[in-house]
C-alpha cells in the first residue's frame, strides 16, 4: 500500500552511444549520425521498513536498478545502429560495420527510442518497483520524457 506522506522518487543516470538515421526524414537526420544518450530512470516508492534488513530505507538498491537497466536497456542501444527494418537492404552486406544494427518496425526518433525503453524497463523491473518517469537526452538541449505524473 502506498503512502502518499512516505512516497519518494528515486532517480539512476545512464550514459551510451548510439547512431541512427530517420526514415524519409526532411532534413540532416535522414543521415547515418550518432548521439551520445544521456538516460534518466526514476522509480516510485516507499522506503522499505525493515531494520537490519540489508535493503532497509530503500525504494530500491541503485546498484539492483543498475544492473536491471544495463540489461534491459544499455547492453541493447549502446554502440547500435538502429534503423528502420525498411531499410535493412542497405545495411544487409554482412560486413562488420553493421554487425550491431538494430531494425525496428517504428521510425528510431528519441521519441520512439524512449518508448521503447519504457516498455523494456516495466518489463524488467521486479514486481513492485514502479516506473515513475524516464527522460532521454540525445543532445545538449534536447530530449524526449515519459511519465505517469
Amino acid at each position: 500500500m502506498m503512502h502518499p506522506e512516505r512516497t519518494v522518487r528515486v532517480t539512476k543516470r545512464f550514459h551510451f552511444e548510439m547512431a541512427h538515421a530517420l526514415r524519409c526524414h526532411d532534413g540532416l537526420c535522414a543521415n547515418i549520425h550518432g548521439h551520445s544518450y544521456v538516460l534518466d530512470v526514476t522509480l516510485e516508492g516507499v522506503p522499505r521498513s525493515a531494520p537490519g534488513h540489508p535493503k532497509d530505507g530503500m525504494v530500491i538498491d541503485f546498484s539492483e536498478l543498475k544492473k536491471i537497466v544495463n540489461r534491459a536497456v544499455v547492453d541493447r542501444y549502446d554502440h547500435a545502429l538502429v534503423l528502420h527494418e525498411a531499410d535493412r537492404g542497405q545495411a544487409s552486406s554482412g560486413h562488420e560495420l553493421f554487425g550491431r544494427t538494430l531494425f525496428t518496425p517504428w521510425q528510431p526518433s528519441c521519441e520512439n527510442v524512449l518508448l521503447d525503453i519504457v516498455e523494456r524497463l516495466q518489463a524488467a523491473l521486479p514486481d513492485g518497483k514502479a516506473l515513475y518517469a524516464v527522460r532521454l537526452q540525445e543532445t545538449a538541449s534536447s530530449w524526449a520524457e515519459w511519465g505517469r505524473g
